[in-house]
């Protein structure tokens, strides 16, 4: 039904089927299957990023407004595309200046943290093999 107050077009991607106004709001579903990321997966941010606040109506139903599926991309975005752990992202969007590049988080929030303590490792056995070449392709005085 069409209330008239939100205009609604037939979605070209999916014929017979609506499509809602850019700012209209949203269920679960409609978030679940445009961000193809699982409701259980979304209700799950909203008790890790208290930013994330959908309405919710009677029995608990949930409308994302525009501005929170915007920030369901970039979570979305940071965690799967990025790298960044759950924490790393509750950090980048609890800081002021949210774009923070990725060295300003400490260690254990950034891309990849569950493979550090590996990269670490491998990473100074090449500082020290490179500096065993840097000394063999010195001349000697």
């Amino acid at each position: 039904m069409n209330d008239g107050v939100t205009p609604m077009r037939e979605d070209a991607d999916t014929p017979g089927r609506l499509r809602k106004a850019p700012t209209a709001f949203r269920t679960i579903s409609e978030v679940a299957e445009d961000l193809q990321i699982p409701q259980h997966v979304l209700r799950f941010w909203e008790t890790k990023f208290p930013q994330l606040k959908p309405l919710k109506r009677g029995g608990g139903r949930r409308y994302y407004r525009p501005e929170d599926i915007a920030l369901l991309r970039r979570i979305g975005d940071l965690l799967y595309t990025q790298g960044y752990t759950i924490k790393g992202v509750q950090r980048l969007l609890r800081d002021a200046g949210s774009d923070l590049p990725e060295a300003d988080l400490p260690e254990g929030e950034g891309p990849g943290d569950s493979a550090a303590p590996g990269l670490r490792s491998i990473l100074a056995e090449l500082e020290g093999l490179a500096e065993e070449l840097r000394t063999l392709a010195t001349p000697p005085r």
